[in-house]
C-alpha cells in the first residue's frame, strides 16, 4: 500500500480506500468484519461509509468492528462518513442545512460509537441551502472537534469551485476532498472537475472505479449477463444497466483493458484500478466488494504502475470523443500550444 496526503491536508491515507456500501446489504456482518480486517492488514487506512448505507446499518457494523478490535488495529484507520440524504420523512430530514447536518453527524457518531470522524462529506449538492450556511456549519464541526476535515461527493466543477472560494472568502476551514464517479468508462470529470480539483488542492476519492463491474471481465459482448452478478440479477440496474452502458465504446475499452492485463499478467480489475489511482488529483480509489475474495483480488492494484504506453492505450480506447471546442481536439491543441510541453 502507498500513502498520499488527503487533499491539501497533512493527513496521509492509503491510495486505496475501503468502501462499505455493501455492509449490511450485500455483505453480512461477518463478511464486513473480515473485509475490514484484511484491508487494515494489507496496510489500508481510509475507510468510507455514509449514514444512508443500508439505512444506517452500515455505520452500526463499522462501529461494532471498531469496538471489537484493539486500538493498535483501529488507530491507523482514517474514518470517513457522509450526510445529505434522508433517513426520515419530516421536512428537514434531508439537505445541507445546519439543522440537518448537525443532526446527521450526531446520529452518525452515535451509530459509529465515536465522538469524532476524520472526514465528513456532503453527499451531494443542495440547491435549497445557501452554501455559506453549509460551510459555516462544517467549520463549526471542525472547531468543535467532531470532525477533522470535510469534503464533498458528487459535486460538479462549478459547485466545487464555488464552495472552495466561498470558504476562503468567509475565512472558514476549506474542503479537502471530493468523491466523484470516475473510471475508464466515466471520464467526463476530466473536463471540469479534475482541473478544479488541481486548482484548489482538492483530493479526489473516485467511486465506482470498475464501472459497476463492466471493467472486471465478467461480461462479454454477445451474451447478456446471468447468474450471481449485479447485472445477472438485474440487467437494468441503475447507471450500469446493460442496455445503457453496453455501447461500442465500452467494448472497445474492455478489449484494450484485456490486452494490457495480458501484458502485465494482472487481472482486468487491477489494471482498471491502477489506471484510476494514477490519474491527476486522485488521492485514494474506493474499492467496493461483496466478498473478501473480491477485495483480496483488488488490493493488488495498490502497487501497480502502468507504463506510459499502457496508459496511453487505455486513454485512447476510452476517449470520450468530444466533438467541439473547448473539450474537443481544437481546445486540447490550443491548451497544448499555450502551455507548452510542461502543461
Amino acid at each position: 500500500m502507498r500513502y498520499r496526503p488527503l487533499g491539501h491536508s497533512g493527513c496521509l491515507v492509503s491510495n486505496l480506500c475501503l468502501g462499505t456500501m455493501t455492509f449490511g446489504a450485500e455483505s453480512d456482518e461477518d463478511v464486513a468484519f473480515a473485509q475490514l480486517d484484511r484491508f487494515v492488514e494489507a496496510g489500508g487506512t481510509l475507510v468510507d461509509t455514509a449514514d444512508v448505507y443500508a439505512g444506517g446499518v452500515t455505520e452500526e457494523i463499522v462501529g461494532r468492528w471498531f469496538a471489537a478490535r484493539p486500538a493498535d488495529v483501529t488507530d491507523p484507520v482514517v474514518l470517513a462518513t457522509k450526510g445529505r440524504f434522508p433517513l426520515g420523512t419530516e421536512p428537514n430530514a434531508a439537505g445541507l442545512s445546519s439543522r440537518h447536518l448537525t443532526r446527521s453527524l450526531d446520529d452518525s457518531l452515535r451509530r459509529l460509537g465515536r465522538d469524532h470522524v476524520d472526514l465528513y462529506q456532503c453527499h451531494a449538492w443542495d440547491p435549497l441551502t445557501p452554501i455559506d450556511e453549509t460551510l459555516r456549519t462544517l467549520d463549526g464541526f471542525v472547531r468543535s472537534g467532531k470532525i477533522g476535515y470535510y469534503g464533498f461527493s458528487n459535486f460538479t466543477g462549478w459547485q466545487l469551485a464555488t464552495a472552495v472560494h466561498r470558504a476562503r472568502a468567509l475565512g472558514v476551514a476549506e474542503p479537502v476532498t471530493l468523491q466523484p464517479q470516475y473510471s475508464l468508462i466515466v471520464r467526463e470529470i476530466e473536463w471540469e472537475i479534475v482541473p478544479a480539483a488541481l486548482d484548489t488542492g482538492i483530493g479526489l476519492l473516485p467511486w465506482s472505479p470498475l464501472g459497476g463491474g463492466w471493467l472486471t471481465g465478467k461480461y462479454t459482448r454477445d451474451q447478456r449477463p446471468t447468474g450471481a452478478t449485479r447485472l445477472g440479477e438485474d440487467a437494468n440496474r441503475g447507471m450500469e444497466a446493460w442496455d445503457r452502458r453496453g455501447t461500442e465504446r465500452t467494448w472497445r475499452i474492455v478489449d484494450a483493458l484485456q490486452q494490457v492485463a495480458d501484458e502485465r499478467g494482472e487481472s482486468m480489475s487491477v489494471v482498471a484500478l491502477a489506471w484510476v489511482t494514477g490519474r491527476p488529483a486522485v488521492t485514494s480509489t474506493i474499492l467496493g466488494a461483496r466478498t473478501v475474495e473480491q477485495l483480496e483480488a483488488n488490493l493488488a492494484a495498490a502497487d501497480v504502475d502502468l507504463t506510459p504506453e499502457q496508459t496511453s492505450a487505455l486513454d485512447a480506447a476510452s476517449d470520450l470523443g468530444a466533438s467541439d471546442y473547448p473539450y474537443g481536439p481544437l481546445g486540447v491543441d490550443q491548451r497544448s500550444r499555450t502551455l507548452g510541453p510542461q502543461g
